[in-house]
């Protein structure tokens, strides 16, 4: 990480009173290392797994269910 001083001294108006502990700011930068995405690979190997492990049924058996139980239970 790298660390320096922001040093506010310049910024603010010196007839305004500040205390010490407002004159320096501690800003820590932090690194970050960007790759990049393939949203329609990523898609892909998602849709890929959801039907793999069998969700896909799981979740067609949940709509057919909630639709059989919505009519049976529903007034009017």
């Amino acid at each position: 990480m790298i660390h320096f001083v922001l040093d506010l001294s310049n910024w603010i108006d010196h007839t305004v009173h500040v205390s010490d502990f407002v004159q320096s700011i501690d800003v820590t930068v932090l690194a970050q290392e960007f790759k990049q995405t393939d949203i329609t690979g990523n898609v892909g190997k998602s849709w890929n797994h959801f039907v793999r492990t069998g969700q896909v049924w799981a979740f067609v058996l949940g709509i057919g269910l909630g639709y059989f139980v919505r009519t049976f239970t529903s007034f009017g």
